[in-house]
């Protein structure tokens, strides 16, 4: 099988309101401030207002400019899917677009994500949306993919569900309990973040699938990575590939699509899996 590149795309300039897009502004400043976890003295302090014009904007007794809005929302580091819905709710037209994959404007974007994940072969790399759905991969991620069930593989393709799913590839991940406790603690992290209902009924799911038989981590020894970072170990026709990885977003994005993509790239955490790598897809 083949994926081609940049398979999954979104509505061309969209501002995609949020359900909490009904709510109003001042509900949403106080459960973002509190899901952060600050204080309203510590959002004052950061936003450079009176903890008294913080509390009266919490409370719906002032109106927030479209400004302050803007303020607090990155004071708060709240994704830009989510500012667009505060806008809203604010009584104010939503800022950010979402351009599709394909738009023109995101050209030079498309060529930077295909340049790195070709860049990176012969070892794998993908690239992801903010529900962990596939969105484009290198050469080298579909030659790891023996034996996972057909429909996993129908887009969208989920990496969360193709990694921990017991006819996907948790039967041939070596250390699984330590690597499926690694993805659903970054799932967790995401939530917290962006409180994305998808992402919270994903971790459902994920939480509900039994352990695959035959996955026992002490079949194989450590690898000498772990000491320094989780490791994914897969058990492969050729012996055990063992890996390290590394999570590339886009800096300062204004547009909700760029925002919302990652590139995931894995390292070989030895020179056995490297070997075997360059083995598997020669130059």
């Amino acid at each position: 099988m083949r994926y081609d590149p940049l398979m999954i795309t979104t509505s061309p300039l969209t501002t995609t309101p949020s359900r909490a897009a009904a709510r109003s502004a001042s509900d949403l400043l106080r459960e973002w401030r509190l899901r952060r976890r600050m204080s309203q003295l510590d959002l004052a302090c950061e936003a450079e207002i009176s903890t008294r014009h913080l509390s009266f904007l919490e409370t719906g007794r002032s109106q927030p400019s479209r400004e302050m809005l803007l303020r607090l929302a990155e004071r708060l580091e709240i994704p830009l899917r989510e500012r667009n819905a505060l806008l809203m709710a604010g009584g104010f037209a939503p800022l950010f677009p979402e351009r599709a994959l394909d738009d023109p404007a995101l050209l030079a974007a498309r060529a930077a994500i295909e340049q790195i994940l070709t860049g990176h072969e012969p070892f794998p790399a993908l690239a992801i949306d903010r529900h962990w759905n596939l969105v484009s991969a290198n050469r080298v991620i579909p030659l790891l993919l023996t034996g996972v069930a057909p429909e996993l593989l129908a887009a969208p393709v989920n990496v969360m569900r193709l990694s921990l799913h017991p006819q996907g590839l948790a039967p041939r991940i070596v250390n699984f309990p330590e690597w499926r406790r690694h993805l659903l603690d970054r799932l967790r992290q995401q939530i917290a973040l962006s409180a994305d209902p998808v992402l919270i009924d994903l971790m459902k799911e994920l939480q509900s699938y039994p352990e695959p038989a035959g996955t026992d981590a002490n079949e194989h020894p450590a690898s000498p990575y772990a000491a320094v970072a989780v490791p994914f170990q897969l058990a492969t026709d050729g012996g055990v590939l063992s890996f390290f990885s590394t999570t590339t977003i886009f800096g300062t994005p204004v547009d909700i699509t760029l925002s919302e993509l990652a590139m995931e790239c894995f390292f070989p955490a030895n020179a056995e899996t490297s070997a075997a790598l360059r083995a598997l897809l020669p130059d």
